[in-house]
């Protein structure tokens, strides 16, 4: 089941609040959103855990919880580690993994796309209401 929240975002100035959709994804008693999806990016691009959780501002151990909870939760492994060595260790994604991040950021655009006017009306509901105010 997926949940859909709205969130209101500004422009880093605090001119315009605009709606934005947030997905979560419930699967196996587990939670896959776009923290996690963005901390399996991060894996990918950097090559490690270690790295990924530098890169968010997350301690190893709390990123290793993440990825390990969607491990278990969806049944199928999302990253593989490599124990470290002479080169040293890393992880990566697994196919299954890749296709997560894939398809979730597809499945994200295309939502985005189809609440583009639900999002405009309640965009232009708020800045109303502000104005008002």
């Amino acid at each position: 089941m997926a949940e859909l929240g709205v969130v209101m975002t500004d422009d880093d100035h605090g001119v315009k609040l605009r709606p934005k959709l947030k997905i979560q994804l419930r699967v196996g008693g587990g939670v896959i959103g776009p923290g996690k999806i963005e901390l399996l990016e991060h894996l990918d691009a950097q090559g490690g855990i270690t790295a990924a959780a530098k890169a968010m501002g997350l301690s190893y151990r709390r990123a290793w919880y993440l990825i390990d909870t969607m491990n278990s939760a969806l049944g199928n492994p999302v990253v593989e580690t490599k124990v470290g060595g002479e080169g040293g260790g890393g992880a990566k994604l697994t196919p299954f993994g890749s296709a997560l991040v894939h398809r979730y950021r597809s499945a994200l655009a295309a939502v985005d796309e189809a609440a583009e006017p639900f999002l405009d009306w309640l965009a232009d509901g708020v800045e109303a209401s502000a104005r008002e105010h």
